[in-house]
């Protein structure tokens, strides 16, 4: 994980994006293997040590990876599926990387379906591009509206903004002059939920290193802290916040799937790489690279289907996307114990591909929203 730490007072309202950088300028940009092979297999192992990767982002983002999703940034319009398989890709060589494109796509998907015209004019290109990089506070206030946890963030409502003070753990793809949406609980005469995009150099936020994590460490991620921080109301995503994640809910869950089947890829991968040497005795295991590569293209095919209507407002099509999701965590963790009993004892030395991967294939199951939290979601929209 990045170990540098927010200074609040050199903190500045109004700081330009970080720049693209000098090879992003000089080289016409890669398409997205390229990249996967040159920019980013070399690094999986420092990324996985802690390092995040800024100029590999931005990489991507000029590769088009960001904005398949965003139909006023796409060329060809609206396209989840293709913004999935960019995230498969990725996450199938390090599926942290493959996360951390998640989060760009998702705070672009706020802006993209807000009514902010100010942030989709001077934000939203530049999340698009990758020039601008950022993440998604969203964890705490998806476990607030299932029920799960309270709001952390609150807030108190000027003429023209407002104050909002509170913690948040474990935020991702953070960093200097880096960008990310929230939702906070506006209290006083008019109370609500209201949702924001909040810039890290803004006065009165901080952000912390506070734990270590037995993987997903290059991450950017940070405890955030809040004190007296204004939010104009030119950065407001939504007010009040129900209505608008109503229309982003879907986009947001199925994005997801990118992580799961980029893992769930990478685990068969190192299953067939033994084949020629380990097959003879690995043909006694369950969960053998064929079977599970047919459970992965099913997965892959219902993706397709279902991120051609993912503004469908009918419940019965949010369950399909919550089962995806599942079905997606429950998948990953079966193919990231099968590449380690594929691989053996080599499977478990520091570094090995495999262990990596089942350490990924937890954050799949964990990450919001995680294994009990879609299960009690689904609950919830059985007739």
């Amino acid at each position: 994980m990045n170990l540098a730490t927010h200074d609040p007072v050199a903190a500045r309202p109004n700081a330009a994006p970080p720049a693209v950088p000098s090879f992003l300028k000089s080289e016409a940009p890669a398409d997205l293997d390229t990249v996967i092979r040159r920019a980013l297999k070399p690094k999986v192992i420092a990324i996985d040590h802690g390092e995040y990767p800024a100029d590999l982002l931005h990489e991507i983002g000029a590769a088009g990876a960001y904005r398949h999703h965003l139909s006023s940034q796409n060329p060809a319009g609206m396209d989840i599926a293709a913004a999935i398989d960019d995230m498969d890709r990725i996450s199938a060589e390090c599926m942290s990387t493959g996360f951390m494109t998640w989060c760009q796509d998702a705070v672009a998907w706020y802006v993209e379906n807000s009514d902010n015209q100010h942030l989709k004019d001077t934000v939203l290109p530049k999340l698009a591009s990758g020039e601008l990089l950022g993440g998604t506070a969203l964890s705490n206030p998806m476990k607030y509206f299932a029920g799960i946890e309270d709001i952390l963030l609150h807030a108190k409502e000027t003429a023209d903004g407002f104050i909002v003070n509170g913690q948040l753990p474990w935020i991702s793809n953070l960093g200097e002059s880096h960008v990310f949406g929230s939702i906070f609980r506006v209290e006083g005469d008019n109370p609500r939920d209201v949702m924001a995009l909040v810039h890290t150099d803004t006065p009165g936020f901080e952000f912390r290193q506070l734990a270590e994590f037995c993987g997903m460490e290059g991450t950017g991620t940070y405890a955030l802290f809040f004190k007296d921080v204004f939010i104009p109301k030119n950065e407001i995503i939504a007010d009040p916040v129900g209505p608008f994640l109503q229309r982003i809910k879907a986009g947001f869950v199925l994005l997801q799937a990118g992580m799961a089947t980029g893992v769930i890829e990478g685990c068969i991968r190192l299953c067939e790489d033994v084949e020629p040497r380990l097959g003879h005795i690995n043909a006694y295991l369950d969960d053998r690279p064929d079977e599970l590569r047919e459970a992965l293209e099913d997965t892959r095919a219902l993706v397709r289907e279902l991120a051609t209507d993912v503004h469908n407002p009918d419940p019965a099509y949010f369950r399909q996307v919550l089962e995806l999701r599942l079905a997606g965590s429950e998948l990953a963790l079966r193919a990231a114990n099968s590449a380690m009993l594929h691989t053996g004892a080599n499977g478990y030395l520091v570094d090995a591909p495999a262990q990596r991967k089942l350490r990924e294939a937890y954050f799949v199951a964990i990450v919001t929203p995680a294994i009990k939290h879609l299960r009690k979601e689904i609950e919830g929209l059985i007739d």
